[in-house]
């Protein structure tokens, strides 16, 4: 892979890449702070769509942001998604009087965070529907159950269909334009081919398909776009069009049953999408385009007719890597969909339309320019001061209390190196930054001057600043999940003290971790066994009965034994679904981080 970049550190790329990407359109604003990228002249009276995700896919999702596509988009950190409260602040940016779609590509840290996001919205007034897009056929039927397909970049074609048809038609009511966008990506099917992984600015090195520069001798098929290890290794490395009829039988052969994921008729009319992964040249993947549309009409005219829409290019990247994905959209089959009102020329229309967005910014008008410092907002939130006293609390003793947040923090902030190793082998990396992150932040808090976090002794304070931290600071799946773990904790534990203010404080919090992880349990089913945080998270909670050190022993016990476990649930799953799992595997990231921190704070108190 290449390691070589002009900016060679991630630290404030994000916001600065959204600056520059908004350039070219006058009529796109960014809340910087939120990191939102929307259109100022969108049409309220019509469907908002919006959608997001983690960095370093672009054009996608702040690419897409234009007339006729999406009104909004959230930017996470770089293959992390964007946080609850980046969501709603899309949302909030362009409210619709007709209703708001935010639409994903199928991760667990989107989907929380998404889904979190859309019940705030509802509980706010707007009237707000998800569509969650998974399409890569790598991920069998059988291997992903429990998560479902990973999304590729067929979720493209969901926002271009939906988004032409918000924009355009005259009966896009909120349920019509949402059902058209179930229709299309249900009857989507893609795989993605990796000659080499990409490199994150600023990371170390990851692991190379072709070690000791041994370029070109194997090739990753099934690979996600985070860097995920493919469903299986080519080697030595198929000729183009062996790799090209490699994708396509996996994507069309209706005699799989594990990957027949959409089915065709020869008169079925379809869309062809090639993804450069942004590490391919022009010439290669034009080359390649043409392959992949001479072998449809010549291997498979028996299964589909020639794609009467084609589109190629840079559609979803991730970042540097030589890679592409290839996705066949049915529309034919999405226009036979019960719920859906729109012919298969309607379809194909909202395709058609043309957009003002980044994909076909050439199209666009920029006669008329303004300030670029008038395009880039900054939004204001006012701080929320740390009362210095609760109703319903549970207190700690302050300096106790101050040595065991300090310890905690310091330890998970020390671990980071090994949890992102460990999380660069099974997942896409980012979970010791996301928890360095954290800690660090948690730490500042502890240490302000003015309000020391600590120095109130109040239980209820410090779930408040964690629920602050995570919310503000912590994207991707964990912070998804310790998001809605820790809101649920608080308002438990307040709960908890409100019905008896004598309550034993242990029993206190035993019974405020068992309500948050039955809530936990409506966001995500992972429970004990499926290699997640959960198996920290599950043995600390139903443990705590018995005291805050058999509690701990519980989480340590759990952590340790995802290095035996298979992953059932998140990216980790794609990495597993190809492979042969001999047990000798790093511990799950998240599991050991939340373990480390539970760990420290009982190592503080203690000290």
């Amino acid at each position: 892979m290449s390691k070589a970049h002009l900016f060679n550190s991630a630290d404030g790329l994000v916001p600065k890449a959204l600056r520059g990407l908004i350039a070219y359109n006058p009529a796109l604003a960014l809340d910087i702070n939120n990191r939102v990228v929307f259109d100022t002249s969108y049409d309220r009276s019509k469907v908002a769509i919006i959608s997001g995700g983690g960095s370093g896919h672009e054009p996608a999702w702040a690419g897409y942001v234009g007339t006729n596509m999406l009104a909004a988009s959230a930017a996470g950190d770089i293959f992390a998604s964007p946080s609850t409260k980046q969501i709603v602040a899309a949302v909030n940016a362009v409210p619709s009087d007709a209703g708001t779609i935010l639409v994903i590509t199928n991760y667990t840290g989107d989907c929380l965070h998404f889904g979190l996001a859309a019940e705030k919205a509802n509980a706010a007034g707007h009237k707000c529907r998800m569509i969650i897009c998974g399409d890569d056929v790598s991920v069998g039927k059988s291997g992903g159950r429990l998560v479902g397909r990973r999304g590729l970049a067929g979720q493209i074609g969901v926002l271009k269909a939906i988004g032409g048809c918000a924009g355009t038609a005259s009966n896009a009511t909120l349920d019509n334009v949402y059902n058209l966008g179930v229709a299309v990506s249900k009857q989507i099917v893609s795989m993605a081919a990796t000659l080499e992984h990409c490199h994150v600015p600023g990371r170390g090195d990851d692991e190379e398909i072709n070690g000791d520069g041994k370029v070109g001798e194997k090739i990753e098929i099934g690979t996600g776009p985070h860097n995920e290890p493919g469903y299986r290794t080519l080697s030595p490395a198929p000729t183009a069009p062996q790799l090209v009829a490699n994708l396509l039988k996996h994507c069309l052969d209706e005699t799989d049953a594990n990957r027949a994921y959409v089915n065709f008729a020869p008169q079925d009319e379809t869309a062809v999408l090639v993804s450069n992964f942004g590490g391919l040249s022009q010439l290669e993947l034009s080359a390649l385009v043409d392959e992949v549309l001479s072998q449809i009409e010549r291997d498979w005219s028996a299964t589909v007719a020639p794609p009467t829409r084609v589109y190629a290019g840079c559609l979803e990247t991730s970042l540097n890597a030589p890679a592409f994905s290839l996705s066949v959209i049915n529309l034919s089959a999405a226009a036979r969909d019960p719920a859906c009102v729109y012919s298969v020329d309607e379809i194909k229309g909202f395709f058609d339309v043309r957009t003002s967005t980044y994909w076909e910014s050439f199209a666009g008008s920029q006669g008329v320019r303004r300030p670029r410092a008038s395009q880039i907002i900054t939004s204001t939130a006012a701080e929320e001061a740390i009362p210095t006293s609760f109703e319903h609390d549970i207190l700690i003793d302050a300096s106790r209390l101050e040595k065991g947040l300090r310890k905690a923090c310091m330890d998970l902030a020390e671990a980071e190196p090994d949890l992102t190793k460990w999380d660069t082998l099974m997942g896409d990396g980012d979970c010791g930054e996301t928890l360095k992150t954290g800690a660090l932040a948690m730490l500042a808090a502890v240490d302000d001057k003015q309000r020391p976090l600590a120095s109130f002794g109040s239980s209820v304070a410090v779930l408040r600043e964690l629920e602050s931290v995570v919310e503000n600071k912590m994207g991707g799946t964990l912070g998804g999940i310790l998001g809605i773990f820790l809101v649920s904790l608080r308002a438990s534990l307040e709960a908890e003290v409100a019905k008896d203010a004598k309550v034993d404080p242990s029993a206190a919090w035993a019974s405020a971790l068992h309500t948050a992880i039955d809530h936990l349990g409506h966001y995500t089913p992972a429970k004990v066994g499926d290699r997640t945080v959960m198996d920290t998270l599950i043995p600390f909670a139903e443990s705590m009965a018995r005291g805050f050190a058999a509690a701990v022993s519980a989480a340590e016990a759990g952590a340790e034994k995802t290095r035996t476990l298979t992953p059932k649930l998140g990216r980790a799953t794609y990495v597993g679904a190809g492979q042969d799992n001999s047990g000798d595997l790093p511990p799950d990231p998240g599991a050991w981080g939340v373990m480390v921190a539970i760990r420290g704070l009982q190592q503080g108190f203690s000290s």
